[in-house]
């Protein structure tokens, strides 16, 4: 007999591209696969990515937490990558504790995955030392990102932020424009390349090419939330077409 999991996800309410981008992920892998997916949401208010609206928004990660626990969800991600990140160095850890929690005492456990925690535990499964990353960030969310990172052992070599301060207009970018955007990154010094260092700003349609072009790892945001999800549910992490993390190897 099949088995569905329920995959929930904690988004911010101006997000269009998270729920998109893993349902996309697991749907593919469903097509080499046994196990079958539906997907839920619960969303925090945020319109404006700035440290303010970001705070704001991640009090309300709780509520989110407890509404998806009462429909019972095998796995939840928290779906804004900079959210967390704005909020301290290692923060993931308190976020992922603390939700974890909140769906015990909802009487509907579920283990959390956050799209930052995911992005560290993604290079660090690659054994990647040193990334080149791409970002929609206006630069002080992306310095934030990457202080971050190297907090966890993770430097930074090379960046480029495209300085979009609107949710919405970050989510309508193509999904293929990464594929160009990183050609302008130095990679000569990185294990990796970040494609969107962002749940919001589409970059799936680009995993593969970038990574065929540059010979190095590629992830997202997004793959890597769904690499951690496919680990937190026990089951096998290979998802063709999405790069190195969802080969099936780590």
């Amino acid at each position: 007999m099949t088995k569905t999991y329920r995959i929930g996800q904690i988004v911010p309410s101006s997000n269009t591209t998270m729920e998109a981008e893993i349902s996309e992920i697991l749907r593919a892998r469903e097509l080499s696969a046994p196990e079958r997916f539906t997907f839920h949401s619960s969303r925090m208010r945020m319109m404006k990515v700035t440290k303010e609206e970001l705070a704001a928004m991640d009090r309300d990660s709780d509520r989110c937490a407890e509404e998806l626990a009462d429909a019972r969800m095998d796995v939840m991600g928290y779906a804004c990558l900079v959210a967390i990140m704005s909020m301290g160095l290692g923060y993931h850890r308190v976020s992922q504790e603390r939700l974890h929690q909140r769906t015990v005492e909802a009487g509907g456990p579920a283990p959390i995955v956050t799209s930052a925690g995911a992005l560290v535990s993604g290079l660090q499964a690659i054994g990647a030392k040193r990334v080149a990353i791409l970002t929609p960030y206006m630069k002080p969310l992306t310095q934030l990102v990457i202080d971050y990172l190297a907090n966890e052992g993770i430097e930074v070599v090379d960046s480029i932020s495209l300085e979009i301060p609107d949710n919405l207009e970050v989510g309508r970018r193509d999904s293929l424009a990464p594929l160009e955007i990183t050609k302008r990154l130095n990679t000569s010094c990185a294990d990796a390349v970040v494609a969107s260092a962002c749940v919001q700003m589409p970059s799936l349609a680009s995993i593969q090419g970038i990574e065929d072009r540059v010979g190095l790892p590629v992830l997202s945001a997004s793959v890597s939330t769904a690499f951690m999800m496919l680990k937190a549910l026990g089951l096998s992490t290979k998802v063709p077409g999405y790069g190195s993390l969802l080969s099936g190897k780590y």
